[in-house]
This record gives C-alpha cells, structure tokens and sequence, in this order.
C-alpha cells in the first residue's frame, strides 16, 4: 500500500488482514497512478482541461429545470471542502456521514468530502436514528453533513444521554436549509478553489453500508481507486456512454448502483445526470420526457409499471435502460422492450463488489441470462469447497476484479472471501458461451421433498400470467416436505383473490416450467416487502411463512407485509 495522506488512520487500521483479501486483478483500463484524488478525476479534471461550460447536473428548482455545469460544480465542491476543514476542523481520514435524497447539495457534499480527503459515509434517507446510530458507531463518524428535512432523526443521534446517543458525532451542519447551522451560510464568502487532498490510490474514500441487512450493517470500505474503477469497467465496456448523454433514474445515491449511475458514471466521462428526490414511475417517465434523458437506472419494479404508461410519454430520447438490485423476470424484459424498443441492459453487482461486474447489452443480450463477465472481472461457478464446476452444473458464483470485499472490522470477511474469491452468495449456471444465468441468492434456493428449485425461476413463471403484478416466493416450513414453494402474489386489478384464481396460477406455473417446482401455496397479498433500493424482503415473506402466514387459504388479500 502507498503512503497515506490520512492522519486519522481509524479505517485503514481496521481494513481485514492481507490474507483475507480477495485477489485484485488490473489490466490497462485500472491502472491508476499511486496518488489520485477521485474527486479531482471526476469533476476538476474536466474544467483543468477546458470542459468547465459543459453540463454536469440538472434538476428541478421552483418547477423550473436549472443546470449546473462542470465549472460551477467544481466550485461548490471547493466552498464546501472549505467548510470541512476550516469550519468543522476535520483532518484527512475523519468520516463523515451524508445523509439526504438525490440532490444537487448530496452530490455535491460526496465529492467535496473525497476532495477533502475524508469518508464519505453515505446513507439511506428513510433510515431512523436507531439504525444510524449502528453505522455512525461502527464506522466512528464524527461528522455529518445532512438534508435539513431529514434532521430529526439525526438529532436524536446528537442527544446527549438520549436512547440513541453516538459520543463520536461531534458535528452536523444542514443543508437545504437556511439560517445559523446551515451549510449554506457556512459556505458563504468561501473560496471557489481548494487545493485537493494529496490521497493514495488506495486510501480508503467510502464506507458503503449494505442494504437489506436483517443483522447488524457491514460497512464495505472501497478506495479512491476503486470509484474511478467502477466507472472504467462496466460503463466503458457495456454501456457505453457518451459526453452528450443524460443520466436519470431511481437509486439513491447512498447506494452504490445509484453512486455510480446517478453521478459518478455521468462525471467521469464529461456528461450530464439528473438529480430528483422522490420518483414515481409516473414521475420517472415524465423526466425523462422533460429532460430528454437517454440513460436510464431503476429497478425491475419500476420497469415493470413503467411499460404500460409508457406509450403516455414522448421517451424518443431515451437510448439505454439498466436494471439492477434484483433479478429481472423475462415477462418484465419484454413488456419494456415491446413498450420502448429497448433492450433491458442487465446487470449484478454488490455493495462490496463496488459496482456491475456480469451484464451484457444490446445485441449481446441472450434470453434468460444477466449477461457476460465485464471485461476487466473474472468469474468462475463453484462448489462448496471451492472446486471449479463446468458449464450446465449449478453452483456458487465467485468473482475477481480490481474492486472486491474488504469490510470494516467485521469477522464476515472470512465468509465473503475464500481461496481470494469474493462470493457474492448467488447460486447461478454458466453456459458453453460464457453466459451466466442466475438461480437465486444462495440461501433462497428452496429444497422440497429433495428437489432444489429457484424461487426467482417460479418467480418469473408467474409474472408471465397476466392476473398477476407481483409476487415473491420463498421457501416455507413444511413438516412433510421441508420446505415447500410458497408464492405471495398481488394480483392486478379486477382479477378475483379467490381459490379459482389459485388454481389457475398454479396450472400455469406447471405449464412453464418443471411442474414440481410450481407453488404449492399461494398467498395473496396487496403489496410486497422491498427496501428502499426496491430490492424484495424475501426474509419478510420467509417470517410471514412462520408466523402461519403462509397456508394458502388467505385468499382475501390479507396477511399484507
């Protein structure tokens, strides 16, 4: 490791031990120098090399649209870099918590806290203070910068003596805010220019919590290096974006698909994202009409409810759709590609993988597959001890790159990392050609009467009946069998919640795919547990299936999460 520009060495004193580490691969595209600011990279580069008039953020203020371009972003960066180190008296290698939804000061506030040579420590807005105090506490944040609407929270995070209390978080500024306490006011009069922190490559600028978590929150710590390495890979390699292309969508940028999508894809290459709080898919479909968007991110969800309003909208801008966060059904591929002409651009990646790292596009898109490894990544199927199995076979995924696990201070290193593979936990097959199709996450394969099935396959069977807007399914315990295939389905309007609907979606399941995989119980619901990423609690549904939950005689729409 280089030299470190961190005084505050608590994250690089608490990286796992070397031999823990998965392998690292680097090739051509992630060779990066042994000192790199990503901040610098990926916003004063382009106005150092006379890119500074073009676009970099739009978004909407008082109902109007309003641009940002690359000049006045590195400015706003630079005052509040300013305030960080002059004002909140934070040295090199301190974390500090971001809190807020996608916007123009969120965005602003990650790239000035990399510029400063700090951590960022990005979180989702819906979290509460109790869940915060455990990242705040695990990652020893001292302080935060945080949307002024999403303050409460926080300050019950800052009460001394309070339930919640957290004794590192010594300061919070607000922004979107006005008034004493204000990042804004705090900003005012500060130079537009700040000398970058002199970083290694390899310092860390980022601890990504994951989402999802049913325990306590792992914190994946990523290095500058590995920013721009996200942005070399899967964006160079199988999106293929332009300097003219506009970004939008749905992924918080808390959230790494969404760090990458929402900002620092568009940034590395001089183009333009659009930054909007709370969407829709009414919304989402609206923007990219209104702001002639050409790049879209969300999740399976969203696509799927967006094919049927899209023939509503002028989407003639749009050239390129991604889905990640969940595996995406066939039934919702199709109805976005006959809704727009767009071929879904499919991807899986992971909090401590950075980013994408098996997709493909366009032409190169085989039915039913995610896609190809991304060049830059290698990956291989394998089984419980980590032997190699061929193409066909069912197994564990492992993966290696330039980006990989390396949580703070957590004993879980040693299951994600083995022999210096990262296991991302998902069971999957690879074909003769090298595409890879996706099971179900290791510990979602559901073994009945000795059969290993798939819930995401039963999953996609389902979603192609037109009675059905979205299901779930989960293994539930079941005495005779052990697990048995239990679906929860919404149904779309109009359509009965009755046993002969049962019926019929389970014949048609038997129809598709292998009929002992077809679900056994079917519990009507009338939504689904997600995260605020739009990832499906499966866990939620699995503790429905043990609270009684789960018998298949709810056929009224009861029993919702």
């Amino acid at each position: 490791m280089a030299t470190t520009a961190h005084l505050d060495t608590f994250a690089r004193d608490r990286l796992p031990p070397p031999d823990t580490w998965p392998v690292f691969r680097f090739n051509a595209d992630t060779d990066y120098p042994e000192r790199m600011n990503a901040a610098v990279e990926l916003v004063d580069r382009h106005v150092r090399e006379g890119r500074g008039e073009r676009i970099a953020v739009r978004h909407r203020r008082d109902g109007k649209i309003e641009t940002i371009t690359y000049a006045q972003l590195a400015a706003l960066v630079s005052r509040i870099a300013h305030v960080l180190v002059e004002d909140m008296k934070l040295v090199p290698g301190n974390r500090v918590l971001l809190r807020g939804p996608n916007n123009l000061m969120m965005a602003a506030s990650w790239l000035a806290t990399l510029k400063a040579g700090l951590i960022a420590v990005p979180t989702m807005p819906l979290l509460r203070a109790k869940e915060l105090k455990q990242i705040i506490d695990k990652a020893q944040v001292s302080a935060a910068l945080c949307d002024a609407r999403l303050r409460e929270e926080l300050d019950a995070n800052q009460l001394a003596g309070g339930e919640f209390h957290c004794p590192s978080l010594a300061r919070a500024l607000y922004f979107n805010g006005e008034g004493e306490g204000s990042l804004e006011a705090a900003m005012a009069g500060k130079p537009e220019t700040f000398d970058a922190c002199d970083t290694a490559s390899d310092d860390v600028c980022l601890i990504a919590f994951t989402s999802g978590t049913t325990g306590q929150p792992k914190g994946t710590m990523h290095f500058h290096r590995d920013v721009l390495a996200m942005c070399d890979l899967f964006p160079r390699q199988v999106l293929r974006p332009q300097p003219d292309d506009v970004f939008c969508g749905t992924p918080p940028i808390a959230f790494t698909f969404g760090l990458g999508g929402m900002l620092c894809f568009p940034l590395r290459i001089g183009a333009s994202t659009v930054l909007a709080e709370k969407l829709s898919p009414e919304m989402l479909l609206e923007l990219i009409q209104d702001f002639r968007a050409t790049i879209v991110f969300t999740a399976p969800t969203f696509y799927r409810q967006m094919a049927a309003l899209a023939p509503r909208y002028d989407l003639s801008s749009l050239k390129k759709s991604v889905s990640a966060g969940e595996a995406l059904p066939d039934a919702t591929r199709q109805s976005w590609k006959a809704a727009t002409g767009i071929e879904m651009t499919d991807g899986i990646g992971g909090t401590e993988m950075m980013h994408i790292f098996i997709s493909s596009a366009g032409a190169d898109v085989k039915p039913g597959a995610i896609g190809r490894v991304v060049p830059g990544y290698v990956a291989q199927i394998v089984d419980e001890n980590m032997q190699p199995l061929p193409p066909g076979q069912v197994g564990k995924l492992a993966v290696q790159g330039p980006t990989g696990c390396r949580y703070l201070d957590d004993p879980r290193q040693a299951n994600y990392v083995k022999a210096g593979w990262n296991l991302p936990g998902d069971t999957f097959v690879v074909d003769e050609d090298g595409y890879y199709f996706y099971q179900a996450r290791s510990d979602d394969m559901i073994i009945s009467a000795g059969y290993n099935i798939a819930g995401p396959e039963v999953e996609s069977a389902l979603m192609q009946h037109e009675a059905v807007a979205e299901c779930g399914v989960i293994g539930a315990p079941d005495d005779e069998r052990g697990q048995v295939v239990t679906a929860y389905v919404v149904l779309r309007e109009g359509t009965a919640a009755d046993d002969a609907t049962r019926t019929a979606l389970q014949d048609y399941v038997k129809r598709r795919i292998a009929p002992y995989k077809y679900p056994r119980r079917i519990v009507f619901v009338t939504a689904l547990p997600r995260t605020e990423t739009g990832k499906l609690q499966r866990f939620r549904l699995r503790q429905m299936a043990e609270q009684g939950n789960g018998n298949g005689r709810n056929s009224n729409g009861a029993g919702k999460p």
